[in-house]
């Protein structure tokens, strides 16, 4: 039974030439698991906010669009509002009360649904997503991941039949966001329609059963994952977005069925007959000069509540590239702000350059010297245009085409286009040491790559880069070295390959896919050398 139609689709935003969404029909049918995936711009979420009646832009629509085959526009609002749930990419931007249990009776509230009724329903939900045990909390103390699954709930508490998530793991760590997508899973096991947005595909492309790619606004293929993949095999661009394993697999064959999971890449790894199992590494060499230093540092955000810094000490050096990873709420972002003085630390010593914070007077400490790029990125627009945000900055280092974005609002910009634009701002300081807060957040994986050599090339010019991420292969491919932050403080440091080898969770595809086979593999470009240096066994059907 086909849940969603979609007939000849195309949209244009207002003041635009080009059309976000191009000619696009496809249908879904009832139970399905659909990834959408393609480029930062390519239409994504403008297709997911029209498939939304409460949600649909402004701007100029052609074509049609059926639920249970009723146009989208003609549905009632407590039809639209309770069958067709939607999750934002910005937990904040989904919650409207202060305590958790009123987030989760909000929308039947809304529906003038009975207290029974409501009772029933938010204590089913809470207790199917684990929000028990923080069900009277406000709102406002929630991690990034307890903000993401209590947004789940409350759409689920509805009972729609249709979810869709727009990039909804895009802030968390790599722990919340696989039981994020295993709570999603299980409700697509269940019966429940589900199309996501993700970046992150390692983990949903397995659970899916078809992938609809898009570029440039039109959809280049709709079919189940394994056909899907081959199908973009010649195109760089999309393919640097799959499964590290099918990547793996692509590069060393020329067919066969393409693996989607780290157990079928371990089993094509088996067929291997291993004669090398590491690649020799040149030892890590950092500068004698000190670029940051942390040195007994507490802090806490009121004289009451607990330290979020814990005695932290830390060195980072001159001209390096130092990855810090943790789970949500940890401190991480606490201690970058800190390090960018915007945080007042109450013990300790913070130096940068070898100068104490408090040594930079007049705002010396941002003249040519450091710059900050925060979480919300948002907050580093002051413009109504495009254009305007980027005079006087130079545009032909930008990883994504800002020609057609110069006269959109900076908020009228994808999740990612809004990053690389915050990216290019920051730069423009000429800082020499260069803190960045989640910069792939939202990206694609093209234009990661893309940053990846930017980030290369500033460092290889002087500058000290420090990045927080829960990007793992952003980290295994431009760091330095890697910290673990936990309880406090960074508890751990090491190269990518020392970091990423000794850890289960916080590490690699490719590193969990290698393990028993190769000794210090972390990115696809290593497997693929130790491949290409042992032989496949001989007779393997």
């Amino acid at each position: 039974m086909e849940l969603l139609t979609v007939k000849n689709l195309s949209f244009t935003y207002p003041l635009c030439d080009v059309p976000a969404i191009q000619n696009i029909s496809f249908s879904i049918q009832k139970g399905e698991f659909i990834v959408l995936c393609g480029a930062t711009g390519c239409g994504k979420s403008t297709l997911l906010q029209l498939l939304k009646p409460e949600l649909i832009p402004n701007g100029s629509q052609n074509g049609e669009i059926l639920f249970k085959d009723t146009p989208i526009q003609k549905l009632s609002p407590e039809i639209s509002a309770s069958q067709i749930g939607y999750v934002m990419q910005k937990p904040e931007q989904q919650i409207v009360t202060d305590k958790v249990w009123h987030e989760m009776a909000f929308g039947l509230e809304n529906l003038n649904t009975p207290v029974s009724v409501i009772a029933k329903r938010t204590a089913e939900m809470a207790s199917y997503f684990g929000v028990g045990s923080w069900y009277d909390r406000s709102t406002s103390e929630l991690s990034g991941g307890q903000k993401q699954l209590l947004n789940l709930s409350a759409v689920m508490v509805m009972h729609p039949e249709l979810l869709i998530l727009d990039e909804p793991t895009a802030q968390l760590d790599p722990v919340s966001a696989s039981e994020f997508l295993t709570a999603v899973r299980k409700l697509n096991q269940d019966g429940l329609t589900v199309i996501i947005v993700e970046h992150r595909l390692e983990e949903v492309i397995p659970m899916c059963d078809r992938i609809m790619m898009m570029k440039d606004g039109k959809m280049i293929a709709f079919d189940k994952p394994e056909k899907a993949i081959l199908s973009v095999k010649n195109s760089p661009d999309l393919l640097c977005a799959m499964p590290s394993v099918s990547r793996l697999y692509l590069e060393m064959e020329s067919d066969g069925i393409c693996p989607l999971t780290i157990r079928q890449g371990r089993e094509y790894l088996a067929q291997y007959d291993i004669t090398q199992r590491s690649i020799p590494c040149e030892p890590y060499q950092h500068s004698e000069n000190i670029a940051l230093q942390f040195e007994e540092v507490f802090f806490r955000y009121q004289r009451n509540s607990p330290d979020i810094l814990k005695g932290m000490n830390l060195t980072i050096y001159e001209n390096e590239i130092f990855c810090i990873l943790g789970e949500n709420g940890s401190g991480k972002s606490t201690a970058l702000k800190a390090s960018a003085d915007l945080l007042p630390i109450y013990s300790g010593k913070i130096q940068v350059f070898g100068k104490k914070l408090k040594s930079y007077k007049k705002g010396a400490l941002y003249q040519n010297c450091l710059a900050m790029l925060p979480q919300d990125v948002q907050t580093l627009f002051l413009r109504n245009t495009v254009r305007e945000e980027l005079e006087g900055i130079n545009t032909g280092q930008l990883p994504f085409d800002v020609e057609k974005l110069c006269d959109r609002h900076p908020y009228d910009l994808s999740g990612g286009e809004q990053q690389l634009l915050a990216l290019a701002k920051v730069l423009h300081a000429n800082p020499k040491l260069l803190l960045l807060d989640e910069p792939t957040k939202g990206i694609d994986a093209n234009s990661k790559l893309q940053l990846i050599q930017i980030l290369r090339k500033l460092k290889e010019n002087g500058m000290t880069i420090i990045i927080v991420t829960h990007d793992m292969e952003l980290s295994a491919e431009c760091a330095d070295r890697c910290g673990m932050f936990f309880h406090g403080g960074i508890v751990s440091t090491g190269t990518p390959k020392e970091f990423f080898t000794g850890n289960y969770f916080y590490t690699t595809p490719v590193s969990r896919m290698t393990r028993d086979y190769f000794d210090n593999a972390v990115t696809v470009g290593d497997a693929v050398k130790l491949c290409k240096l042992n032989r496949k066994k001989e007779n393997i059907s």
